[in-house]
Order: C-alpha cells, then sequence, then structure tokens
C-alpha cells in the first residue's frame, strides 16, 4: 500500500502529461557542459546495458549522467523528479534483467532514515560519444 502512495505523484503526471523539468541552475548548467564537454550527442535509445563499470553522476534531480568510458557518456532526463538525487540520497532503479530502459521505475531513498525521498522513471538515453581521433 505505502508504495502506491509514493508512485501517486509520478502516476499523476504521467495521467495529465504536463510535467516540466525544474531548469537548471547556473551550476547544474556548469557542471553538465563540462561532463559532456568535447563530446557529440548521438540518437537517443530506449535502454542501455548495466554495466559494472558504469558510474552514475547527479546533476539535478531530474537531470543523470551514466559514464560508461571516457569516450561515452549516456544523459537521461528522469521522468518526474526524483527529489533528494541533490541531496545525496541513493536511487533505485527497479528494472528487470542487463538493461536499464524509458519507463523503469526509480526511488530515492535516504539511507540512513529510510525514509523514501522520490519517485520518478527513467526517461530516454542519450549517448554522447568523444569523436575518434
Amino acid at each position: 500500500m505505502r508504495a502506491w502512495m509514493g508512485m501517486a505523484p509520478l502516476l499523476l503526471a504521467a495521467c495529465t502529461g504536463s510535467y516540466e523539468p525544474t531548469p537548471l541552475t547556473d551550476k547544474q548548467a556548469i557542471k553538465l557542459d563540462k561532463a559532456l564537454a568535447g563530446k557529440v550527442a548521438g540518437e537517443k535509445v530506449s535502454c542501455i546495458n548495466r554495466e559494472p563499470q558504469t558510474s552514475l553522476t547527479v546533476i539535478s534531480n531530474n537531470v543523470l549522467l551514466y559514464r560508461v568510458s571516457r569516450r561515452l557518456v549516456y544523459k537521461n532526463e528522469l521522468i518526474g523528479s526524483c527529489s533528494g538525487l541533490t541531496y545525496g540520497d541513493t536511487m533505485i532503479v527497479r528494472s528487470y534483467g542487463s538493461q536499464m530502459c524509458r519507463g523503469d521505475f526509480t526511488t530515492t531513498a535516504n539511507l540512513q532514515t529510510g525514509i523514501t525521498t522520490g519517485a520518478c522513471a527513467l526517461g530516454d538515453f542519450i549517448p554522447y560519444r568523444a569523436p575518434k581521433p
């Protein structure tokens, strides 16, 4: 029952189609630009492989970067806002199999208190690749 209450804001946003992501602050925009500097955006994809070496960088409560290598980074704009990400809360992705895909349900939680702080879903993954030398 508690899980459904946490999903209510996400479900309402999905039904209305009126979700507008919070604009990045100047500091967040600089962090994003620095992380993607020298890389070129590719065609968005719905899923990426879960790889052990993939590292997550939180830009804002609704923008994430998954670094696969120095040459490849995926940008994900979450559907909804996972409050707490910018405060260091842990992201819990509910996906099945070896891939993370658009629509996979995500929650954020404060591990010290055990309280769920946000709920959202993964969006499309936009690959950013460094040009070949």
